[in-house]
C-alpha cells in the first residue's frame, strides 16, 4: 500500500477533530442540531487552516442519517459515500481550473436535479476568488435562490478580490491562523500515535516555521520524518533539514552587526551559505530575532509572546541593551524590504550581502534611522578613545588650484546659480543622481556650463534627449530659454582648474557684500 503524507491521512473527520476553529465549529454545529443551515457560505482566510476540510465535514453532516451533536457520524452508507467521494451529493469543483462561464452554467444547470440519496447537494468550490467576472454572474443568481436541497461552500484565500454581490448572499466565516500552541499539541499527539520520537524544541520550532497554517506544519514534519527515518527527531536535524539557523547564529550576527564589522557579518554568511541554509529563510528567522529584541526592550512579561528557552531570553535580554529602539527598527526595515525583493531575485545571495553591508554602514543611507546609527557607532569610538588623525605639526594643507574667476557673469546664468538645488530638485530620477554631484560654471560664450562626475553621469547626459530635458527643465525653472553645455572632468586634473564652480564664486561675492555694508560709517 503506497504511503499518505501526514496531512492527508489525520484530516479531521467530524467537528471535533478541529483544531483552532472553535468560533466556527460551535457555529456550524449549532445550525445543524437547530436545522437552520444557511443556503450559502463563503469560508475565509490563509492556507492551511481547514477551510476545505470543514466544508467537508458540513457536507458529510446535513447528510448524515445518525447525526451526534451535529457531527457525522461516519457509519452511515451516505457518509462512507461521502468519504470515499463516491457521492454525487457532494461536488467538489476548483475554481483555479474551472473558472470559466461553461463550468458555472454547467452547476446551474445541475442544480436543478433533486440529490439522489440524502438531503442536500452540497457544492463546495475552492479558491473560488479565480472564477472571472462572467463565471461569478452566471451564479450570481442560483446563489441567490437555489433550490432548497443545495447548499454553497465557497473557499478563498484572498477575498478582497470576491465581488460584493456574491460575498452580500453568504453567510461569511473568518478562519484565523492556528497558533503555535494548538499546532504543537496536534503534532505532540500525532507523534506519539506514529510513534516517532521528537524533541518538544523541534515540534516548537516546526510550529513557529508554519505560519498558522496546520497542514504546513504536517507537510514540514512529514518532510523532516522522512530525511531522518527511523531516527529521534532533535532540534539541530530539523534546523538542518529545514534549512533554517539557530538562534545562537543571529545572536553572533547582531553583534557582529553592532560592531560594524563587515567583513566578520558576510564570513557568517558565507558559513551558513556553505552550510545550505535558505537565504529567504535567513532573512526572515533574523528579522524574528530581532522583532523578538525589539519587544524584550520595549516592554515587560513578553515572555509568552517570545516563545524561547530561557537560555535565548537571557541572551535577548543582554543584547536588547547594546542598541538603541531605533537602531534596531532600521535594521527590521531594511531586512524587510529585503525579505519582498529576494523573491523574485535571481542573485538572492548579492541581495542579502548588500542588506547586511546596509545594516554594518548607516553612513551609505541618508534617512533619519541611519543618522541615529551612525550617531552611536561615532559615540562608541569617541568612548574607546580612538584618536583623530591630525595633520602633521608645522604643515598646512595644499590648496586646490583653481581656475581664474570670470570677470562678469551674466544675470541668467547668475539666476540659475543661485536656484540650483532647487533646479536640480526638479529633476526627475536617473537625472537628479546624475546631477547630485555636479556644479554649475560658466562657458566661453557666456552660456552655462555644466560639470558632471565621468561615467555614467557623463554618458548620460551626452545623449541630446537627456541634456534637452534638462534644458527644457532649466528654462521652466527660469522662464526664458536656457542652453547648456554638459562637461566632464580631464583626467588626472580637478575640474575646478579648468571651470570654477560658481556656487562658491556667488556666496564670496554675497558675503564680500554684505561685509561692505557693514563696515559704511553711518551718515548723520
Amino acid at each position: 500500500m503506497s504511503y499518505t503524507a501526514l496531512y492527508r491521512k489525520f484530516r479531521p473527520a467530524t467537528f471535533e477533530d478541529v483544531k483552532g476553529q472553535e468560533h466556527i465549529v460551535t457555529t456550524l454545529k449549532n445550525q445543524i442540531k437547530a436545522g437552520r443551515t444557511s443556503h450559502a457560505y463563503l469560508f475565509c482566510g490563509t492556507r492551511g487552516t481547514g477551510k476545505t476540510t470543514i466544508a467537508k465535514i458540513f457536507a458529510r453532516a446535513v447528510n448524515c442519517e445518525n447525526p451526534k451533536d451535529g457531527s457525522p457520524c461516519g457509519e452511515c452508507a451516505i457518509c462512507k459515500a461521502i468519504a470515499a467521494g463516491a457521492s454525487m451529493n457532494v461536488i467538489e469543483i476548483d475554481a483555479a481550473s474551472n473558472n470559466g462561464v461553461d463550468s458555472i452554467r454547467e452547476i446551474v444547470d445541475e442544480v436543478a436535479y433533486s440529490p439522489a440519496e440524502g438531503k442536500y447537494k452540497v457544492y463546495i468550490i475552492d479558491e473560488v476568488h479565480m472564477l472571472s467576472i462572467g463565471a461569478f454572474n452566471a451564479l450570481l443568481k442560483t446563489l441567490e435562490e437555489p433550490p432548497s436541497y443545495v447548499i454553497f461552500i465557497l473557499a478563498t484565500t484572498e477575498v478582497h478580490k470576491i465581488p460584493v454581490t456574491i460575498m452580500s448572499r453568504c453567510q461569511r466565516y473568518d478562519f484565523r491562523r492556528i497558533t503555535i500552541e494548538t499546532i504543537s499539541d496536534r503534532l505532540r499527539e500525532l507523534m506519539e500515535e506514529e510513534q516517532v520520537q521528537i524533541e518538544e524544541k523541534a515540534i516548537r520550532y516546526i510550529a513557529k516555521t508554519a505560519d498558522g497554517s496546520m497542514r504546513d506544519a504536517l507537510s514540514l514534519l512529514d518532510q523532516c520524518i522522512a530525511f531522518h527515518f527511523g531516527q529521534k527527531l532533535t532540534y539541530d536535524k530539523v534546523l538542518n533539514v529545514l534549512g533554517a539557523v539557530d538562534t545562537e547564529v543571529f545572536s553572533r550576527l547582531f553583534r557582529i552587526i553592532l560592531n560594524g564589522d563587515v567583513t566578520g557579518a558576510i564570513s557568517l554568511l558565507e558559513e551558513m551559505i556553505m552550510q545550505g541554509r535558505e537565504l529567504t529563510q535567513f532573512i526572515l528567522d533574523f528579522t524574528w530575532y530581532l522583532r523578538n529584541l525589539l519587544l524584550v526592550k520595549t516592554a515587560d512579561g513578553m515572555e509568552d509572546a517570545i516563545d524561547v528557552s530561557t537560555e535565548n531570553l537571557l541572551r535577548l535580554k543582554e543584547e536588547a541593551q547594546m542598541a538603541e529602539n531605533e537602531v534596531i527598527m532600521r535594521y527590521i526595515r531594511v531586512l524587510s524590504k529585503t525579505s519582498g525583493q529576494i523573491r523574485y531575485a535571481s542573485q538572492k545571495r548579492i541581495l542579502v550581502e548588500m542588506a547586511i553591508i546596509k545594516l554594518c554602514r548607516p553612513g551609505m543611507e541618508t534617512d533619519t534611522d541611519s543618522l541615529v546609527d551612525r550617531i552611536r557607532q561615532l559615540e562608541e569610538k569617541i568612548e574607546k578613545g580612538i584618536p583623530m588623525i591630525a595633520p602633521a605639526a608645522g604643515t598646512a594643507p595644499t590648496p586646490k588650484k583653481q581656475a581664474e574667476l570670470p570677470k562678469a557673469i551674466p544675470e541668467d546664468v547668475k539666476q540659475a546659480v543661485g536656484s540650483w538645488p532647487a533646479i536640480v530638485g526638479e529633476a526627475p530620477m536617473p537625472m537628479k543622481a546624475y546631477l547630485k554631484n555636479a556644479y554649475p560654471s560658466l562657458a566661453k560664450d557666456g552660456s552655462l556650463l555644466v560639470v558632471v562626475q565621468d561615467g555614467l553621469p557623463l554618458d548620460y547626459f551626452k545623449e541630446d534627449t537627456h541634456r534637452e530635458e534638462f534644458e527644457n527643465i532649466l528654462s521652466g525653472f527660469m522662464e526664458k530659454e536656457m542652453k547648456v553645455t554638459i562637461q566632464g572632468p580631464e583626467p588626472g586634473r580637478n575640474p575646478e582648474e579648468l571651470f570654477p564652480d560658481l556656487t562658491k564664486v556667488i556666496s564670496q561675492v554675497i558675503h564680500m557684500e554684505v561685509e561692505e555694508l557693514e563696515e559704511e560709517p553711518e551718515i548723520i
